[in-house]
C-alpha cells in the first residue's frame, strides 16, 4: 500500500501543476465529457426519456433546435465554473428554470449539481445562501413538474439530498485545501523563525567570543607589554630580575593560550566520546576564585592591588560570577595601560542582599595625565555585560585623583530561579 499510495500521490501533484500552468484544459475536459455523457444520449432516438406513461404525458418533447440550445446553456458555462463559479451558476439555473417551465427533462440538468459544487468550492461564502434560495426554488419547481409520477415530498427529499451532497462535496474539499495551505504557510513561517532563531544565536555566539577574546587578549598583551618593559630596563642593573620577568611573560602568555584555546574550543565540532583525546581540552570558565590569580598577574607587571571581599561569593552562579571576573579584568587592564606600572589599585566585591557591587579605583599615573576624552570598547563591553544582570556601570575621575569604575549587578533571579 505504501509505494502505491506515494505513486498516487505523485500522480495528484503532477495533475495539479499540470493544471496550474494550464486551466483551461480541465475546464474544457469536463465539458466534453458533460456533451458526451448527458448531452449526447438525448439527441440520439433510442436515448430518450422512457419514464412511466402518466409522467410522459405531462413532460414536452422539444425540436432539436431547442434541445440544443438548453443544452449548451447548461453545459457550455461550465467553462468558467472556476473563474467566475457565481455567473457560471446563475447562468445554468436560468437555463434550468426556464427548461423545466417549459416542462422538458433533459440529462445535462446534472450540470446545475457541478455548478452548485463549484460555486461551494471556488466562490464567497456569502453568495451561497443565495445560491441555495435559488436551488431550493428549482428543486420545487422539478417536484411540481414530476408530481403526477412520484410523490412531492419523496422527489423534493431526494433532489434536496442530491444538492445537499454537492453543496456540502465542495465545501469540504474547499475547507480541506484551506487547512493544508494552512499547514504549509505554518510550516514555511516555522522554518522562517527556525532560520532567525540561529542566526540570533549565531551573531549572540559571535559577540560573547569577541567579548572573550577582547578581554583575554587585551589583558594578557597589556600585562606582556608592562613586564617587557619592566624586564627591559631591568636587565642590566638586576639580571636576576630580568630572567624572573621573563619567566612572568611566558607564564602569561601561556596562560592567554590556554584561555583562546577554550574560548575557540567552543566553535568546533564536538569531540568524539570514545576519543576525547581528538578534541580541545577545555578548562571551566573563570569564576570569583580566579581574580586572585589576575591580580597576582597585575601585581607582577608593576601596579599594587589591595583586593577585599564581603558576603558570601559561594552562593552567586557561574553567569555571575564569569560576568564578575571579566569587568575586573577589563577594568584592571585598563589601570595597567592608562595608569601605568607605579598606581595602586583598590578592588572590593561585595555581596549585600540582591545585589553584586564591584568597585575598582587607581590612584592614577605618577605625573599629570589627561583622562581618556572617548570611551573604549572595553568599558562598552562592561555595560554590555553588567546588562545581562540588570547591572549598571558607572565610570569617571575619582574624587582624590586617578580612575574609578563603580559597577551593581543585580543578583534577583529574572523569571525564576536560575
Amino acid at each position: 500500500m505504501g509505494p502505491l499510495v506515494a505513486r498516487l500521490n505523485r500522480g495528484g501533484q503532477r495533475l495539479r501543476q499540470a493544471d496550474r500552468a494550464r486551466p483551461w484544459v480541465l475546464d474544457t475536459l469536463v465539458v466534453v465529457v458533460a456533451v458526451v455523457m448527458f448531452c449526447l444520449p438525448d439527441l440520439l432516438p433510442e436515448g430518450k426519456a422512457d419514464g412511466p406513461p402518466r409522467l410522459r404525458l405531462k413532460l414536452t418533447e422539444l425540436p432539436l433546435a431547442a434541445t440544443l440550445a438548453l443544452q449548451a446553456g447548461l453545459v457550455l458555462p461550465l467553462l468558467w465554473r472556476r473563474r467566475k463559479p457565481l455567473v457560471a451558476f446563475g447562468v445554468i439555473a436560468a437555463v434550468f428554470l426556464l427548461q423545466w417551465s417549459l416542462g422538458a427533462v433533459l440529462r445535462a440538468d446534472v450540470a446545475l449539481l457541478v455548478a452548485l459544487y463549484s460555486l461551494a468550492l471556488h466562490g464567497r461564502l456569502p453568495q451561497l445562501p443565495w445560491a441555495g434560495a435559488v436551488m431550493a426554488g428549482a428543486m420545487v419547481l422539478v417536484a411540481l413538474r414530476v408530481s403526477p409520477a412520484v410523490s412531492v415530498w419523496d422527489a423534493l427529499f431526494f433532489l434536496l439530498s442530491t444538492a445537499t451532497a454537492a453543496l456540502a462535496l465542495g465545501l469540504v474539499i474547499r475547507f480541506r485545501r484551506a487547512q493544508l495551505t494552512g499547514l504549509r504557510e505554518r510550516a514555511a513561517r516555522l522554518e522562517i523563525e527556525r532560520d532567525q532563531r540561529s542566526r540570533l544565536a549565531t551573531a549572540t555566539e559571535r559577540a560573547r567570543v569577541a567579548r572573550e577574546m577582547h578581554d583575554i587578549v587585551g589583558h594578557n598583551l597589556a600585562v606582556i607589554i608592562s613586564l617587557a618593559d619592566a624586564g627591559a630596563y631591568a636587565t642590566d642593573a638586576a639580571p636576576e630580575r630580568g630572567k624572573e620577568t621573563l619567566n612572568l611573560i611566558g607564564d602569561t602568555g601561556r596562560q592567554a593560550l590556554g584561555e583562546l584555546r577554550r574560548v575557540l574550543g567552543v566553535l568546533r565540532e564536538a569531540a568524539d566520546e570514545d576519543d576525547p583525546s581528538s578534541g580541545p581540552l577545555l578548562s571551566p570558565q573563570p569564576g570569583i576564585m580566579d581574580i586572585e590569580t589576575l591580580c597576582a598577574g597585575v601585581r607582577a607587571a608593576g601596579p599594587e592591588v589591595v583586593y577585599r571581599t564581603a558576603g558570601d561569593m559561594d552562593t552567586l552562579d557561574s553567569g555571575v560570577q564569569l560576568t564578575a571576573y571579566r569587568i575586573v579584568q577589563e577594568a584592571l587592564t585598563n589601570t595597567l595601560k592608562h595608569a601605568g606600572a607605579g598606581t595602586r589599585v583598590n578592588l572590593s566585591l561585595v555581596v549585600e542582599d540582591t545585589r553584586l557591587e564591584i568597585r575598582v579605583q587607581d590612584t592614577g599615573p605618577p605625573g599629570p595625565t589627561e583622562p581618556p576624552d572617548e570611551e573604549g570598547h572595553g568599558l562598552v563591553g562592561m555595560r554590555e555585560r553588567a546588562a545581562l544582570y540588570g547591572g549598571i556601570v558607572t565610570a569617571g575621575p575619582a574624587a582624590h585623583g586617578g580612575w574609578r569604575v563603580d559597577v551593581t549587578l543585580d543578583l534577583t533571579p529574572q523569571g525564576g530561579d536560575r
